[in-house]
């Protein structure tokens, strides 16, 4: 197994970076102290397989010498556990700032010292450090979005995370989906409910399926809809958005939007994203739906 160093300097935007690495599917561990890296590494190892990828975050607070942490590492070598270092930088100006916006205190601050030697002081004592990275993030002019796209670049195969994306069919009479990052209302849509061969049926049975979608209507409406989702999600995906929830509703949430909800989660698998299909009603009351 293989243990990433996420290190570098106070205030750069390591938990920043220990998010996007948890999202993707990093175990990650903050502040842990040297002498306990060899037993997590063989707890690790004895788990078979349930922490394959761990992300260690490691800096000054750990308050002791970075011979320590290479002799740890080292140590880690010999249970034939490989590792990488991740340093995060960040110009001193923006550190500065950074801290004095969210007025939290640096880690090697003391009495008469100001941010900006609390800084250089930390920048000397982590440069054996740096000197041994295998990658280095300087984020003094990068947006979350770009972070986020960088650490996909080197820690996911092609360079790229799947951005997870629920499709969920909902009732309006049920409430909107709290998690909802795009709502969309197919209520204008003729209602299968009304028909008497289709009413105990829902959007997933074919005959509901070909009734809904095979009016011209709801072709143009689908086809409108298909062309905005793959112009939006890459956006998405390149702001840093770990995932997206598109909720399509209809009265009850069972004909109409459970209907055009599959035909946009069939055609995200087609093109593919990591879609899959949410019904979230389908076990209410079946009335006026």
């Amino acid at each position: 197994m293989e243990f990433l160093i996420v290190t570098g300097l106070s205030g750069a935007g390591k938990t920043q970076a220990a998010n996007v690495l948890e999202d993707l599917g990093y175990y990650c561990v903050d502040n842990m102290p040297s002498a306990l890296l060899k037993p997590f590494a063989e707890f690790c190892i004895a788990s078979q397989g349930r922490f394959d990828k761990v992300a260690l975050v490691t800096d000054v607070r750990a308050r002791e010498s970075f011979e320590q942490l290479f002799g740890a590492l080292e140590q880690v070598r010999e249970l034939d556990c490989s590792f990488r270092i991740l340093f995060i930088e960040a110009p001193v100006s923006t550190i500065v700032r950074r801290y004095k916006e969210t007025r939290r205190r640096h880690p090697l601050e003391e009495p008469g010292a100001t941010i900006q030697q609390s800084v250089n002081r930390e920048i000397a004592l982590m440069q054996p450090v740096r000197e041994r990275a295998d990658y280095i993030i300087n984020t003094g002019n990068t947006t979350l979005g770009q972070l986020h796209k960088e650490i996909c670049r080197l820690f996911t195969e092609g360079g790229r995370a799947t951005m997870p994306i629920n499709v969920i069919a909902f009732g309006f009479k049920y409430g909107i989906p709290m998690e909802a990052d795009l709502v969309l209302d197919v209520r204008f849509l003729p209602n299968p409910y009304y028909v008497e061969e289709l009413k105990a049926l829902t959007g997933l049975d074919q005959s509901v399926y070909d009734y809904v979608m095979d009016r011209p209507d709801a072709r143009e409406y689908l086809a409108r809809l298909l062309d905005f989702v793959d112009f939006q999600v890459p956006r998405f995906q390149d702001e840093g958005k770990s995932s997206l929830t598109i909720a399509v509703g209809c009265t009850g949430g069972r004909h109409r939007s459970a209907a055009v909800a599959r035909a946009l989660t069939d055609h995200l698998l087609e093109r593919g994203q990591n879609a899959r299909l949410i019904c979230r009603d389908f076990g209410k009351v079946n009335e006026n739906v």
